[in-house]
């Protein structure tokens, strides 16, 4: 797909916006059209990952409009997941043309490693989080009495978890891209990394939707071990590139050795 220079009058850099925005949404509505046909299987392999949990209790529909409510809904989520690597290139080549000529190399990786990790972090949901999250919640409301589950209500919060998960899981870019290209040094965050844990500890109780004491531990665990895992690569990266002195680093640092180099 085009890119647009790197200079253009902010009109120009509105109506570059309105394309992109325009080619997002009409690819997500035109294949939530066709995902809707399919969303009575798609809902079924939803309510399968928590049926354990819900002991034979059957999801209802309350009003006259939940059942094409929630399918749209449903068909709308599956578009976006199926649209994200057009989503993801859509926002990030709108970014593009401010980056260096040695920096764009990285948007096409980036674009892959994006995705990677979306689509990982909805696997894990799906496959740890989901079961646990709602069988702790359940567990809550047998205690009370008999429940009568809304379909509504419960695959909004499946469907946010999903999400939820699947963004958590793009920190690791941010830092390695917030490390290695200085903004933030990378002996800060190792230094700071009481602080940084704190904010996860925070932000985990914050995103996520149901509330529960499992969830955000699961959420919280997942943010430490992709932060981790993101200073050990972003540190690889910069002592292979720079040195172990880069490691101290700032931004202007980093300018002034790039300066050096011309």
């Amino acid at each position: 797909m085009p890119i647009g220079p790197a200079r253009m009058p902010i009109m120009d850099h509105l109506g570059e916006l309105r394309r992109r925005v325009t080619i997002i949404v009409v690819s997500v509505i035109v294949c939530a059209l066709i995902v809707y046909f399919a969303t009575p299987a798609l809902i079924e392999l939803m309510i399968g990952q928590i049926e354990a949990a819900m002991r034979g209790a059957t999801l209802v529909v309350t009003t006259v409009l939940g059942g094409f409510t929630i399918r749209f809904k449903v068909a709308l989520f599956f578009s976006v997941i199926i649209c994200s690597p057009i989503i993801i290139w859509e926002v990030l080549a709108f970014f593009l043309p401010a980056l260096k000529p040695n920096e764009r190399k990285w948007v096409v990786p980036t674009v892959a490693a994006m995705v990677f990790l979306f689509f990982l972090g909805m696997l894990f949901c799906f496959f740890v989080v989901q079961s646990a999250a709602f069988g702790w919640l359940l567990d809550q409301s047998f205690e009370i009495g008999t429940i009568m589950p809304s379909a509504e209500d419960y695959l909004d919060i499946y469907m946010l978890l999903e999400i939820g998960f699947g963004l958590a899981f793009q920190l690791p870019l941010v830092i390695f891209y917030l490390s290695i290209l200085h903004l933030v040094p990378y002996r800060t965050f190792r230094q700071q990394w009481r602080i940084v844990y704190v904010a996860f500890m925070v932000l985990s109780a914050v995103v996520t939707p149901d509330a529960s004491p499992v969830t955000m531990v699961l959420m919280f665990a997942v943010l430490i071990a992709l932060y981790e895992v993101a200073l050990a690569i972003s540190r690889y990266v910069i002592i292979a590139r720079d040195g172990k002195e880069a490691l101290k680093w700032g931004r202007e640092d980093y300018e002034q050795r790039e300066f050096d180099k011309l």
